[in-house]
């Protein structure tokens, strides 16, 4: 649909367009306006343009770091008046930012009063805090009076502001950048500026270099709280070679006063009476202290972390967390694992090196493009130099000369000056001079009109000839060219070496040694306890091992139509197995049982049981522990307690089973047994050996015993030179048992025959 403009007399101005081209077209304006003009960092200076605007209004207020401080609220207007009209809270923001030595590696503002500070509180107002630029500010702006880059007009056209800042140090690694744009995100951390310079000497000397090279100088990521990463190198190379990954940070363990080597390193201090306490030095990048404080408490008091007692914060201005473990077999290594796994003592720093390119463009490099493309930017910053030195000492030896010529024809001179009412032109014709070379000699003082300054005219002129002669040679030299770069790398570098107090590495890179394996169930403190499930499903969990009496239910009270079920010894680190008739097993924590002052809980509030499925058998889980389970149709198999566990609270579905099949029989075996005994609904009894079961993890097994009419009605096992028994029945508790039972033992799938004389009317055995 084409644009049709409104006649005049219906409203000036007004367009008819599709409301669908209208949108995506402004939307695609505001996205680009998001990813070149807000959120993505300049390859070339590492900057947003609100920071760049920051920095370069302070140099405009010449706050440098040898001036006095000023008033942030100060600089902040300026920078809003004249160069950034957005929100003076969002710009103050963004100055704090760059003032916080635990937010930035090597701060590019020095401020004076309340920054912020680690544990997460906000800076003071602007109008409270102070402010200057730091050296490595001036080391980033460096250059912008040499004609280094363009200049464009302000947001009103009545200032300039640079399009990029020029300076040799490598923000953009050193600082790193965080963003979120429209459609497309950025996360760079800081990294070792002696590092980031040693990789781009040797990009600048070999474009062939290859990324594995490049890593053997460039470590990884250097961040400003210091901490450790436990990657391994590989993974970390990778993630520079196609710029994008993931770090895993972890805080520090250190004792620096513990005179032992091995506790200092381990955080450890021996306390009196054998008892220790660990000592946390640094905390993980952007992770405020207060909330991993806050996060360490609350896993104590919800008991996700009963081998820990207490934290502490002794800090001042270094960092000193002190866990307190309950107590002193407490091990160190296993408590610094449950740390690292239920709080943010370790978290996870994205990699996504999506920067501005020289022409604005959003693009993904890896670490040797990236390097690469910024040597180029500084390429054309020294050649850019070069060329406005050239342009300076061009102007500078037409002046000289100028002076020379007069300093010869003195006398000439000065006569003209007396006796001529226009002495421009006519010195100009008569020795030549230009324009520019005539206004400086009749704007020349008296007192330089002595033999000395002749002298130091020619030595200038000398001078300003070999040091052209020097940047020529220089802007046709491409190895020239890279040479002088190297010297000016090698010069910062000696500013931010690994033995100057900002150039220390922080970060220590070492892949985690696999210590102790973090087990949940071991931050459960080991109690005896009774589980007890009724009739209807109701659970609860008593302390210690209730005496179950002879039916093996104990004296427990249940609501009324309720009754026992089953009850079982285990401890709160067991996990515990119910199984359905439906063939699905769940699994419980004995640890999160409800009390059994009450009645306890329904069961199907924690777990998904189907409404019309009974549950069959409670079972505590051992390793290895072998069951045997059998369905109505008499089939079944073994399994393995292991391969039953159910992770989540709909459970595992282990026996298949067609039509109105139920499962039965679910008994746990005993190591010594070495026979199963079955017997049907027909009363019908068949022994065959234990090793013709089957150990299965799922399924609907093999066929136990063969029935014209009903199905299973019991199984169990046992050894065999034992026999077999049976309950009696009543109170008693007695058992019956029947060794001589050859004629019953016969190959699995068998009828069967009739049981001993004696053998329960309900065929349970």
């Amino acid at each position: 649909m084409a644009t049709v403009e409104e006649p005049s007399d219906s409203g000036a101005g007004i367009v008819r367009e599709p409301f669908e081209s209208a949108l995506s077209e402004r939307y695609l304006v505001y996205a680009l306006s998001t990813i070149t003009a807000r959120s993505l960092p300049d390859l070339r200076d590492g900057l947003k343009p609100v920071h760049r605007r920051i920095l370069w209004g302070m140099r405009a207020l010449r706050l440098g770091p040898d001036s006095a401080f000023k008033k942030s609220s100060r600089v902040v207007g300026d920078v809003m008046g004249k160069f950034h009209p957005h929100g003076d809270a969002a710009l103050y923001d963004a100055m704090v930012r760059l003032a916080q030595p635990f937010a930035l590696r090597y701060p590019l503002v020095e401020g004076q009063g309340n920054f912020g500070n680690i544990d997460g509180d906000n800076a003071a107002a602007a109008r409270y805090t102070e402010c200057r630029l730091t050296r490595t500010a001036i080391q980033l702006m460096d250059g912008l009076d040499e004609g280094t880059v363009d200049f464009v007009p302000t947001y009103n056209n009545e200032e300039e502001e640079p399009v990029v800042f020029p300076g040799l140090f490598p923000n953009l690694l050193a600082n790193g950048a965080s963003g979120i744009a429209v459609g497309m995100a950025t996360s760079i951390p800081s990294h070792n500026v002696a590092e980031v310079l040693d990789a781009a000497e040797m990009v600048l000397f070999n474009k062939d270099v290859t990324h594995e090279e490049l890593m053997t100088v460039f470590k990884g990521p250097d961040f400003a709280t210091g901490g450790l990463v436990v990657d391994s190198a590989e993974s970390i190379s990778h993630a520079y070679e196609t710029g994008r990954g993931s770090f895993r940070v972890r805080g520090r363990f250190h004792a620096a006063e513990v005179d032992n080597e091995a506790d200092r390193e381990a955080g450890i201090e021996r306390l009196k009476g054998g008892g220790y306490q660990l000592v946390i030095s640094e905390i993980p990048y952007q992770v405020p202290k207060g909330k991993l404080i806050e996060q360490i408490a609350t896993a104590i008091s919800d008991k996700k972390l009963p081998i820990l007692e207490d934290v502490r914060d002794e800090s001042d201005e270094n960092i000193r967390l002190v866990l307190v473990p309950r107590s002193r077999n407490v091990d160190p290594e296993l408590l610094k694992e449950s740390v690292y796994k239920l709080t943010d003592l370790e978290t996870r720093f994205s990699l996504n090196l999506n920067v501005l390119d020289s022409t604005r463009t959003p693009m993904v490099m890896g670490l040797k493009e990236l390097l690469a493309n910024w040597i180029v930017h500084q390429i054309d910053i020294l050649q850019r130099r070069t060329r406005h030195r050239l342009d300076q000492i061009a102007a500078r030896l037409e002046l000289v000369e100028g002076y020379i010529i007069a300093f010869l024809n003195l006398d000439r001179v000065i006569e003209i000056i007396r006796t001529e009412d226009e002495p421009k032109p006519v010195m100009m014709a008569e020795f030549g001079l230009t324009d520019r070379q005539t206004e400086a000699i009749l704007n020349m003082r008296l007192r330089s009109l002595r033999k000395l300054e002749e002298m130091q005219l020619r030595q200038e002129k000398d001078d300003l000839l070999a040091e052209q002669d020097e940047l020529t040679k220089l802007l046709d030299s491409p190895a020239r060219q890279r040479t002088r770069l190297k010297r000016d790398i090698i010069a910062l570098r000696k500013e931010y070496a690994e033995d100057t107090p900002l150039g220390a590495r922080r970060t220590t890179i070492a892949e985690a040694s696999p210590t102790v394996e973090f087990n949940p169930d071991a931050m459960i403190e080991k109690e005896p306890v009774t589980v007890v499930l009724s009739q209807k499903g109701w659970v609860r969990g008593a302390k210690g091992h209730v005496d179950l009496g002879a039916d093996g239910c104990g004296d427990f009270k249940y609501k009324e139509g309720d009754g026992p079920a089953f009850a079982v010894h285990c401890q709160t680190t067991d996990k515990v197995l119910l199984a359905a008739d439906d063939g699905r097993m769940f699994t419980l924590g004995a640890d999160k049982l409800p009390g059994a002052r009450g009645f306890g809980e329904p069961v199907r509030n924690t777990l998904d049981i189907d409404a019309s499925a009974q549950i069959v058998a409670l079972i505590v889980h051992e390793k290895d522990k072998q069951v045997l389970l059998g369905s109505t149709v008499g089939k079944g198999f073994v399994a393995i307690t292991d391969e039953l566990l159910a992770e989540t609270r709909k459970g595992r579905q282990v026996v298949n089973l067609k039509g109105d099949a139920k499962l039965t029989v679910v008994r746990e075996v005993a190591p010594e047994h070495d026979h199963v005994a079955v017997v049907g609904e027909n009363r019908k009894l068949v022994v065959f050996a234990l090793e013709e079961m089957p150990v299965m993890t799922r399924g609907q097994g093999v066929t136990l015993q063969r029935y014209r009419d009903g199905g299973l009605s019991d199984a169990t096992t046992f050894k065999l030179e034992d026999g077999l028994s049976w309950a009696m029945g009543g109170d008693s508790g007695r058992t019956r048992t029947e060794t001589e039972i050859g004629m019953w033992k016969v190959a699995r799938g068998a009828a069967g025959r009739l049981p001993p004389q004696g053998f329960p009317k309900d065929n349970k055995f």
